[in-house]
């Protein structure tokens, strides 16, 4: 089931995120997020506008979450969202990306929005998959843009047009 996230879901969100915190190069975050900057965090998104958040739940556990969020704070970055979807381990390859993503763009249709992005930490084939499905087109590939795991980390950057 996909459905806009709540404040109930945010200690599974958080749980998931920490995973990829500890296990992963996927984010550059290196310690786990608190539950206070998990609170904050979401104070971001709403219901309805540009920054939305969706998750997706399998037996009544969170399956992993898809959002849409501010790109920059300067106001002519307004109609520029970066969309990331996290997904449980077990729940990679089944189609819960996918149906993620569905909902967030469908949810995302009408909105002042000119583009979308999303940055990749290579390698992530899964990932990249995703978001050519979804029509984003890689533009730009940073070198060693992260040290994570004491290691740089290739960033590749997508993009996809919103809008009319």
């Amino acid at each position: 089931m996909i459905r806009p996230a709540t404040e109930d879901d945010l200690e599974a969100i958080n749980d998931l995120y920490n995973h990829y915190v500890l296990e992963s190069h996927y984010t550059f975050d290196d310690q786990p997020l608190t539950m206070d900057a998990r609170r904050e965090w979401f104070s971001h998104y709403a219901p309805t506008g540009r920054h939305r958040i969706f998750v997706a739940t399998e037996d009544d556990r969170l399956a992993g979450y898809a959002t849409s969020s501010r790109y920059r704070p300067k106001p002519g970055y307004l109609t520029t969202v970066e969309t990331s979807v996290y997904l449980a381990p077990d729940a990679t390859g089944k189609g819960t990306g996918t149906k993620l993503y569905e909902t967030l763009f469908k949810s995302l249709e009408g909105e002042d929005l000119h583009r979308a992005l999303a940055g990749i930490a290579l390698p992530n084939p899964q990932s990249i998959g995703l978001h050519e499905k979804f029509g984003f087109k890689r533009v730009a590939l940073y070198t060693e843009q992260g040290r994570k795991f004491g290691r740089y980390w290739d960033v590749a950057w997508f993009e996809k047009p919103l809008g009319a």
